[in-house]
């Protein structure tokens, strides 16, 4: 006689797969795995497999809930706007490109001043313009010219190749009024024309790489030879006149050059030894306001053979590329652009000024446009960066992020 049924469950052999809106990935494919074969051979009540059913459903909210909403409030929050950091970059590209106006006509006026007072036999007045100070210019500008021809930077390409035509009239016109000496000419003038030809040479894709790496070993090791000469010289003759500055530097120069071609260099060291001639480049458009001033200094009187035209477009030329440099991060831009800005405009423009050469209204103007500019290049520069004060973008630029 069999013995009276007794109310129970018996799980199946294989469980329906739970199809669950909420449920992905591996769940979602396969389903709830199958039942061990002690829950298959022992009868479950309903009370039991209600609570074993409940128990998995909040197992998997658990797992694929939401992050919560005070974990989000407590993340780093993001400062920085995208909609301002595009329009201060397309901003800044688009002053940078405008520098290329001032820097076209910067030699102009100078050049037509000294070409009247050559006119008129009044060669002393050249004497104002230091030709140490258009050659360090003059080689900063070929230095540049190589590193932008090899990028196949055509507009850049433009603007050096004008800068070094025109500042290389005015050695001319310093030439003939005999304030270069002869010998320094004719070495400028072989030294420019064989720039010139090998960087279009290059730009065109005419001239072999091996020779190329030469031009590259000759301007990195001229520019660390002529710098310190050049520093040196200006102050003749209030000490002794020397070509040892320009020797020791040279040698130096080219020995790190050779141990980087034949490998005798570490990683960092070859890197160095690559970046000489951009910092070279710089430093010697940075001496350029130094050995004016200088000569300002010595000849207060001959400060009328220069034109305030010229040094306001310096200024401006130099001024425009700031933000460009600020924003990118670029030290050595940025040092080369606000030195000059400071010193060879607004510098020289002080120096006029305080020798009665330009009234008090456009001194007074200048300075303080120049203050404005500079306000709104840190200020635009930190609201785009999201930083919290212009002091932290100036470290950015310093120090890296």
């Amino acid at each position: 006689m069999s013995s009276p049924s007794v109310p129970s469950v018996r799980l199946p052999l294989r469980a329906a797969p739970l199809r669950a809106p909420h449920l992905c990935g591996r769940e979602w494919r396969e389903g709830p795995r199958a039942p061990s074969p002690a829950l298959v051979a022992k009868p479950l009540s309903c009370k039991t497999l209600a609570s074993h059913h409940s128990a998995l459903l909040l197992l998997h909210r658990r797992r694929y809930a939401l992050t919560p909403i005070a974990a989000i409030a407590t993340s780093k929050p993001v400062l920085k706007d995208p909609k301002k950091y595009q329009e201060w970059d397309s901003m800044t590209a688009k002053f940078a490109g405008a520098a290329n106006v001032p820097f076209l006509l910067l030699q102009l006026p100078q050049i037509i001043l000294n070409a009247r007072n050559l006119l008129a036999g009044n060669k002393t007045a050249l004497f104002a313009v230091p030709w140490l100070g258009m050659l360090t210019g003059l080689l900063g500008n070929l230095s540049l010219l190589s590193y932008f021809a090899k990028k196949k930077e055509t507009g850049a390409v433009i603007v050096q190749t004008l800068g070094v035509i025109s500042t290389y009239v005015v050695i001319a016109q310093l030439a003939m009024a005999e304030s270069m000496p002869l010998p320094q000419f004719m070495a400028t003038s072989a030294v420019v024309a064989a720039g010139l030809l090998l960087n279009f040479l290059n730009y065109f894709g005419w001239l072999p790489g091996t020779l190329w790496l030469l031009w590259e070993d000759f301007i990195t090791i001229g520019g660390l030879a002529v710098l310190p000469q050049v520093m040196w010289s200006t102050f003749v003759p209030f000490i002794p006149n020397s070509v040892l500055p320009g020797i020791i530097s040279g040698s130096l120069a080219a020995t790190a050059v050779v141990m980087a071609r034949m490998g005798k260099l570490s990683d960092g060291g070859i890197k160095f030894v690559g970046s000489l001639s951009g910092w070279t480049a710089t430093l010697l458009f940075m001496w350029m306001p130094v050995a004016q001033m200088w000569t300002n200094y010595l000849n207060p009187s001959n400060i009328k053979g220069l034109s305030a035209f010229t040094m306001l477009l310096a200024m401006i030329g130099n001024g425009l590329m700031i933000p460009r440099a600020v924003f990118i991060r670029d030290l050595m831009w940025f040092t080369g652009s606000a030195w000059a800005s400071l010193l060879q405009g607004w510098g020289n423009l002080a120096c006029m000024y305080c020798f009665n050469s330009i009234s008090r209204e456009s001194f007074l103007a200048t300075t303080f446009g120049l203050l404005l500019w500079l306000g709104f290049t840190l200020c635009r520069d930190t609201i785009a960066h999201g930083n919290s004060s212009p002091m932290t973008s100036l470290k950015e630029l310093v120090f890296g992020k």
